[in-house]
């Protein structure tokens, strides 16, 4: 059922406590953690607490939730201090834009120039 925690996936037992995770910020709607994979020298994964696919189905559903998402991508910026030289917030949705964990979450990436554009 959507919203639901599903068994199989990696980011519901992230925010089950199932598998660790290096979290920067939690909120009573997010998590934000490190991802293990970073792209750039800041590279924190903001996620919703409710499983969706992906960010247009959480809108869709729970657009609180969505906006939640948002804000604490912010407020990850300001912690991490890449504000003032600029980060990028992104959203995969799909296999082929490089979505491989099939959760809603934000790349909030920074630290070093990001071209444009990107991939």
């Amino acid at each position: 059922m959507a919203g639901e925690p599903q068994a199989d996936c990696l980011f519901c037992k992230i925010v089950a406590g199932q598998i660790p995770a290096t979290v920067v910020r939690e909120t009573e709607t997010t998590v934000a953690f490190r991802d293990i994979n970073p792209q750039a020298p800041t590279h924190v994964l903001v996620i919703p607490k409710v499983h969706y696919p992906d960010a247009a189905s959480l809108a869709a559903a729970e657009p609180g939730v969505a906006a939640d998402i948002l804000r604490e991508a912010g407020q990850v910026a300001l912690d991490e201090k890449i504000v003032e030289h600029g980060y990028r917030t992104v959203f995969n949705t799909g296999s082929g834009a490089g979505q491989t964990v099939f959760h809603a979450h934000a790349h909030v990436l920074g630290g070093r120039g990001l071209q444009w554009p990107p991939g």
